[in-house]
């Protein structure tokens, strides 16, 4: 069934938050750490987190295979549930060729997902009509799911995401992956600020700046290390505190600085340095990301320290 307009407005209310992208933990075999999976989403879960997104960028989307995305999408709605019985929302993250795209869509909705985040499409050429019809296609054939769009081309401009909008009224949010305040304002009002949901897709360093520009949510990958960080800034852009944001985005600085070095070479390999250092799972990551060089690696233990977090879990 189509997504009515009650179910549209509550999935638009859900995505107002701290949108966790978790980690897809590998094994030392390179093998998916399930085990582990399980556990990185419900420590997030149970500290508060409330939408998680599974087949992230910082899940290594593009180095799964389909059945490996597949079973990312069946853990995390298992983990989502939560320890402590305070389940949070699941939305699911899908894309490649568009058959596939919309197979794994179907696949997160008949495991009760109600949401999906569509990747931007990669290509060596993608023009600004086909990434519409791209989209379009997705969201005409999964009608009732919310569909959020990954914004990281700058050349999609309001007049692209509002179209969509109104062809499509299942695409209820857009996580803008641009690194330019101005624009996202200028977008966000040209395509329609209370049409869509919007959500900083740069995680902490651009909530505050975003948020006045009216995101009402920010992704993170930070948040698999330090939850209470990512919620506390949350908190504070809620309650109109902006020194407390800002407070958050100093202590958040260094580390996301880590992650965005070199057109964001280590973004998952610090994500995932820092969890093995705390003991949640190992730091590999799959070809054409690398491990951290030593020097990063005691840079990380350092912040990690700053934070209050115990080191040296030894999952190496």
């Amino acid at each position: 069934m189509p997504l009515d307009l009650d179910s549209a407005d509550q999935l638009r209310s859900a995505l107002a938050t701290v949108a966790a992208i978790p980690v897809t933990p590998f094994g030392a075999d390179g093998q998916v750490d399930w085990a582990a999976h399980d556990r990185v989403i419900r420590r997030m879960v149970d500290a508060g987190v409330r939408l998680v997104t599974p087949n992230g960028n910082t899940g290594e989307f593009y180095a799964l295979t389909a059945a490996e995305a597949r079973r990312a999408t069946e853990s995390a709605v298992a983990a989502a549930a939560g320890s402590a019985g305070r389940p949070a929302d699941v939305l699911a993250g899908v894309g490649h060729d568009l058959p596939g795209a919309i197979e794994a869509g179907r696949h997160a909705q008949d495991n009760g997902v109600r949401m999906i985040m569509v990747h931007q499409p990669v290509g060596p050429y993608v023009s600004a009509a086909g990434w519409l019809e791209y989209h379009r296609a997705i969201a005409g054939a999964l009608p009732g799911l919310g569909v959020v769009l990954y914004i990281r081309d700058p050349r999609i401009g309001a007049r692209h995401i509002r179209l969509l909008g109104d062809l499509c009224p299942n695409v209820i949010a857009v996580k803008y992956g641009i690194r330019d305040p101005v624009q996202f304002a200028s977008v966000a009002r040209d395509a329609g600020l209370d049409r869509f949901t919007w959500l900083a897709g740069l995680a902490e360093l651009t909530a505050p700046a975003c948020w006045t520009a009216g995101a009402r949510g920010f992704t993170s990958g930070m948040v698999n290390v330090a939850p209470a960080l990512s919620l506390s800034m949350l908190e504070s852009l809620r309650g109109g505190d902006m020194a407390g944001a800002m407070k958050v985005w100093e202590d958040c600085r260094a580390f996301e600085e880590l992650r965005a070095a070199d057109s964001s070479a280590d973004n998952v390999s610090v994500v995932k340095e820092a969890l093995a250092q705390i003991g949640l799972c190992r730091p590999e990551v799959r070809p054409p990301s690398h491990r951290v060089s030593e020097e990063v690696r005691a840079q990380i233990t350092e912040i990690l320290e700053g934070w209050g977090l115990p080191v040296g879990g030894g999952n190496r």
